[in-house]
């Protein structure tokens, strides 16, 4: 998914169809300086030629990039993040967990104190 997310990115940028529009004006500049050396339908097969070899490297390019496109990285810092949310939302239970069982601590404190204080009451009355 991220590779494909990245290729397209990628391709959408529009980097090699402008390297392949500047070798087709390049070949074309090339063939209208030397139009004395060549015919039209050679310059026309040149032009296509040119075109098609250069539609074959940017692909090669492209898969040479994708290729090389390392998931390693991206991996560990997905891992890193998810390790971390899980030992937050731990924590956070544990916070919760504790509180609660400090609360009832002192709420049974409490009502041990009330009973200590009503038993002392009824014995000095």
């Amino acid at each position: 998914m991220v590779v494909e997310r990245f290729s397209q990115n990628l391709i959408n940028s529009g980097i090699f169809r402008v390297y392949i529009a500047i070798g087709f004006f390049a070949t074309i500049i090339f063939f209208t300086f030397n139009t004395e050396l060549f015919s039209p339908l050679q310059m026309l097969f040149g032009a296509i030629l040119v075109t098609v070899v250069l539609k074959g490297f940017s692909n090669l390019m492209l898969s040479f990039i994708v290729n090389n496109f390392s998931l390693d990285e991206k991996r560990a810092a997905f891992d890193n993040k998810y390790n971390e949310d899980k030992i937050s939302l731990l924590l956070n239970q544990l916070i919760t967990k504790d509180m609660s069982e400090n609360q009832v601590n002192n709420d049974d404190e409490t009502n041990q104190e009330q009973i200590q204080e009503t038993k002392n009451e009824d014995v000095a009355s």
